[in-house]
């Protein structure tokens, strides 16, 4: 067997892989009841976006995708909801 054919059809599985992580975390960010891990589970798929770029020999959009929205967009969505006061009973509870 020709060595091109095995590592074409290694990058098909591999693409084939990360297609599906990213579609079943996409999912997931959209039905998650934490919005926590809604947020985390966005990071991973912007990380599979990022792979997926550098498969595709768009090194550069890789390297922007992690710079830009895994480290900057991630992390100010995920202090956004760190910081949001958040209540913990009501005020009937009280009486």
């Amino acid at each position: 067997m020709d060595t091109s054919i095995i590592a074409d059809v290694l990058e098909i599985l591999v693409f084939a892989v990360m297609a599906l992580l990213s579609i079943s975390f996409a999912v997931f960010v959209v039905t998650a009841k934490d919005i926590v891990r809604s947020a985390l589970a966005l990071i991973v798929v912007m990380f599979v976006v990022a792979g997926m770029y550098i498969m595709l020999n768009a090194q550069f959009l890789g390297v922007i995708q992690i710079l830009v929205y895994v480290g900057a967009i991630g992390v100010l969505i995920l202090f956004a909801v760190m910081l949001t006061k958040k209540e913990f009973g009501s005020d009937k509870d009280a009486e």
